[in-house]
């Protein structure tokens, strides 16, 4: 019974884990939000963007990325919360 499971389920199982963390990468895309917080400086320095707006984004922006780097760091640990 538990070769039959195995030959059944383990392909669905992988496909999952792929499509989750496939999934997880896209959400918490840290060089996304690198070239974000880029962005946002140079906006700043060319004057586009007005410093307490610059601010308000810088600090979104970077916790944002604390978030997503401690996301990947738990996906390279192979350790995964899901925290509701």
């Amino acid at each position: 019974m538990f070769i039959l499971d195995d030959l059944l389920f383990r392909p669905f199982v992988g496909i999952i884990d792929a499509l989750h963390t496939i999934a997880l990468d896209e959400l918490y895309d840290v060089r996304a939000l690198e070239d974000e917080l880029k962005e946002n400086q140079l906006l700043y320095e060319l004057g586009e963007r007005d410093r307490a707006e610059y601010e308000r984004r810088k600090e979104e922006l970077e916790a944002e990325l604390e978030i997503a780097r401690e996301a990947h760091e738990q996906l390279s640990s192979g350790r995964v919360e899901v925290k509701t």
